[in-house]
């Protein structure tokens, strides 16, 4: 899942992207409100993380811009003032939890993965697709009961996929899920972890069709 970062202080920037990164979140991150803005406007989100000490723009206009233009992505802010009128604010403008600074960075992922599930799945950690269930907070998959063996890639991949049952995904769509934009992706990567994740369910009935040209699709049950 894709999670931006708006975080003016480059030392807590730089280790809330590592943290995320090494929990499998795809994970971009800018230092400024005008960036944010822009980028908000331009690309979707699993999830915003946003300081309010912003320059250039403030959290609170970026987050009342982002809910004008419709954005539905759960927004956490993070920030030092804790002032009960400022998280009040927060959570009237659109705001989905709020994370005084300073703070552990167990409970900052744990408030993540909880919105997440929240925008995706409604807050059920649990997608089932026939005989395969993904755990999407325990990043554990079983297949007809039977503990499923994936990499990390290979969850993150069956995540989107299960997501989106019935509808095609593109090998875009599935990079920009599982990588930020600074991050490496090899030409065939994609198509490696589908490879491998076809081989581990296809034997349980659980279909992955690649369609030329367009994507790939998880067939809906029967």
């Amino acid at each position: 899942m894709r999670i931006l970062i708006v975080e003016d202080d480059p030392v807590l920037a730089d280790g809330l992207t590592r943290s995320l990164r090494q929990a499998e979140f795809a994970v971009d991150c800018v230092h400024d409100g005008e960036a944010a803005d822009h980028i908000l406007t331009a690309q979707n989100y699993d999830l915003v993380i946003l300081d309010l000490g912003l320059p250039k723009l403030g959290g609170f206009d970026v987050l009342k811009r982002m809910r004008r233009r419709g954005a539905a992505a759960p927004v956490l802010i993070l920030t030092a003032r804790d002032a009960l009128s400022d998280r009040v604010k927060g959570l009237d403008l659109g705001a989905d939890d709020y994370l005084t600074k300073p703070f552990d960075l167990p409970e900052l992922e744990a408030r993540v993965r909880a919105l997440i599930r929240r925008g995706q799945t409604g807050g059920s950690a649990f997608l089932t697709h026939g005989p395969l269930i993904l755990d999407t907070s325990g990043r554990r998959a079983t297949l007809n009961g039977l503990p499923l063996e994936l990499s990390a890639r290979e969850i993150g991949v069956l995540e989107v996929l299960m997501l989106r049952s019935g509808r095609v995904v593109s090998k875009e769509q599935l990079a920009a899920q599982l990588y930020g934009w600074d991050e490496e992706v090899g030409a065939n990567a994609i198509e490696v972890y589908v490879h491998r994740l076809r081989k581990k369910v296809e034997s349980a009935g659980v279909a992955i069709r690649t369609i030329r040209g367009l994507g790939y699709l998880l067939e809906k049950n029967a």
